[in-house]
């Protein structure tokens, strides 16, 4: 029996696009009854139970997302050490979110499901590991040296298992952007950026536009973009990363819920609808989902919308 046939680089992949990025994991996980409220959020599960992670990606290929995005976003050496787990036993889960998301590639294909299906290994940013809800501030009083320190053995790992794409993703921070931008040089497996956003500004403050312009020459760096924001901010953040980089855009913002950390629960009404994808790909993005609280029937219908 023979695999599916060898897909083109990624980078190509975007530029024949736009491409349909999955849904909200963490939902989908919690929709399949799994309980995540917990510091490690959806990395616990790579050791408890990978088989409600390769079930939650298998969900979101078969509504036709062509890139699962893995479950290590809150996977890092520093967040596992504090349950007792030890460098070497951390880095094998790191590499497991990789092949999980294969693993759903290849059982979805099994299913009938056509086409390329790719995966995005998800590195999320400082705040993420603090479990503070400082991922959504930034500005943790870190050097753009030290950030690079901490994020560098990560990347390394989920570079060597092998992705198509590293999901520097949900960045607050323009300093964390730069400390990523070094941190990935050199790995040999492309990435993309993308800032959680307020408005027009980082969740830390800066201006968008200077924020997206770290990335311009950044070869590395295949797309820029935003994901865990309003749709509204996103709306108007997709031309502009465009104008700014010249490269191809990702978007994937939230329902249009916005998330309590205090309270740890979601306030408000949804507001993603697939009617917004036409204006995104009209603006210059090519990869295009939902974050949290966008579940497989979005999907299903932003893939519609896309004629994929």
């Amino acid at each position: 029996m023979t695999g599916p046939s060898p897909q083109p680089p990624f980078a190509q992949v975007l530029a024949a696009g736009p491409v349909v990025l999955d849904g909200g994991l963490s939902n989908q996980l919690e929709a399949q009854g799994h309980d995540l409220s917990d510091a490690l959020w959806s990395a616990r599960l790579l050791a408890e139970e990978p088989e409600a992670v390769v079930r939650a990606h298998q969900t979101y290929y078969e509504a036709g997302a062509q890139v699962a995005i893995t479950s290590s976003y809150q996977a890092t050496f520093e967040g596992f050490a504090r349950r007792g787990t030890g460098p070497e036993e951390t880095a094998g889960l790191l590499r497991r979110s990789v092949e999980l998301a294969r693993e759903a590639a290849a059982r979805a294909r099994a299913g009938g499901v056509t086409g390329p299906l790719h995966v995005a290994a998800s590195a999320g940013p400082y705040g993420a590991m603090l479990a503070d809800g400082s991922e959504y501030r930034g500005r943790y009083g870190l050097s753009v040296e030290a950030l690079e320190r901490f994020h560098r053995p990560r990347l390394e790992v989920l570079a060597a298992a092998r992705p198509d794409v590293l999901a520097l993703e949900t960045v607050p921070d323009a300093d964390e952007a730069r400390a990523l931008l070094r941190a990935v040089r050199g790995l040999g497996v492309p990435a993309y950026l993308s800032y959680s956003i307020a408005g027009d500004r980082t969740r830390a403050g800066q201006p968008l536009a200077e924020a997206f312009a770290l990335a311009a020459d950044a070869d590395e760096v295949i797309a820029v973009g935003v994901n865990c924001c309003t749709p509204d901010d996103a709306d108007r953040a997709v031309a502009l990363a465009a104008r700014v980089t010249g490269k191809p855009v990702v978007v994937y913002p939230n329902s249009g819920e916005s998330w309590d950390a205090t309270a740890r629960a979601w306030r408000g009404s949804p507001a993603f609808t697939a009617d917004r994808v036409a204006g995104w790909v009209a603006a210059g993005a090519r990869l295009i989902g939902g974050c949290c609280r966008v579940g497989p029937d979005a999907i299903a219908e932003l893939a519609t919308a896309l004629g994929r």
